[in-house]
């Protein structure tokens, strides 16, 4: 689907991805990750640089679940590290990682050499589900580099929340991932925010959903990416799939010069009217 300029990726600029949309086996990490391991490696036979997992995949998002937590040395990761580096792709994956005194949500990268390139903690956590009374939010960003695509990491609730992202493409990101599990019954936000987010800041926005049903809530897929000029490129329905989509970072660039938002911005006059008494 191209964009609303009728823009074509190239083929020799171009870096494909792949979001993996995946239902898990309910707080059973060692299934989940046999299923997971399968989507990677036909990922990789299709030509995808990146696999991207939803978020807490291999155990399903729980915001009051103690089970299942695990520091970057647990099974979880280390066995997306063996899998990236026996396929030679890079794999985004997230889990609930060990902490002081409650754990983190955290997306990881992988490169295609099995090594862990960036790591990225929920800084906004679901407080309408108690998320933040059982996890401690982050406080930095997670930003890797994908050939000449410098890309960036938010976990789904992040979405609702601009500034992260405004604050990615200040610092030349031009692509985030966002693992996500977003439920069914406000999937029209999901949609509405990942337009809005890739329009404003002028980069691929990739959204990467879980799907079925679990304990906590329904989930119905829809895992999308917009372009540059806020266009839905790519979109699943609500089954289990391999979503590819191939980005082109001179397109980023391309749309940005044509409509120069970052030259016409009033940073410091925006600080100074929050700051008004």
């Amino acid at each position: 689907m191209p964009g609303s300029n009728d823009y074509i990726p190239d083929p020799d600029r171009s870096i494909r991805v792949c979001s993996a949309q995946l239902s898990n086996v309910w707080e059973d990490p060692e299934k989940t990750l046999e299923k997971a391991e399968g989507f990677i490696a036909h990922a990789a036979n299709c030509g995808a640089q990146l696999c991207c997992f939803p978020e807490q995949f291999a155990t399903g998002w729980d915001p009051l679940s103690g089970k299942n937590v695990q520091d970057l040395t647990g099974s979880i990761i280390t066995r997306l590290q063996t899998c990236a580096k026996a396929n030679r792709i890079a794999v985004i994956g997230s889990l609930r990682e060990a902490a002081s005194p409650y754990p983190r949500n955290t997306a990881v990268t992988i490169g295609n050499n099995g090594q862990i390139i960036s790591r990225y903690s929920k800084i906004h956590l679901f407080s309408p589900a108690k998320e933040d009374e059982h996890f401690i939010p982050g406080t930095g960003l997670g930003i890797f580099s994908l050939g000449t695509l410098t890309c960036g990491l938010a976990i789904c609730y992040d979405l609702r929340f601009p500034e992260l992202f405004r604050i990615y493409a200040q610092k030349r990101v031009r692509a985030i991932f966002v693992p996500s599990a977003w439920p069914a019954s406000r999937i029209r936000h999901w949609e509405l925010f990942i337009q809005a987010r890739a329009a404003e800041n002028q980069m691929y926005v990739i959204g990467v959903n879980t799907t079925g049903t679990t304990p906590v809530d329904r989930y119905s897929g829809s895992s999308m990416a917009a372009d540059p000029h806020g266009t839905i490129i790519s979109r699943a329905n609500e089954a289990e799939q391999l979503l590819f989509l191939d980005l082109d970072p001179s397109e980023v660039a391309a749309a940005r010069a044509a409509l120069p938002l970052e030259k016409d911005r009033k940073d410091a006059l925006y600080h100074s009217l929050l700051t008004e008494t």
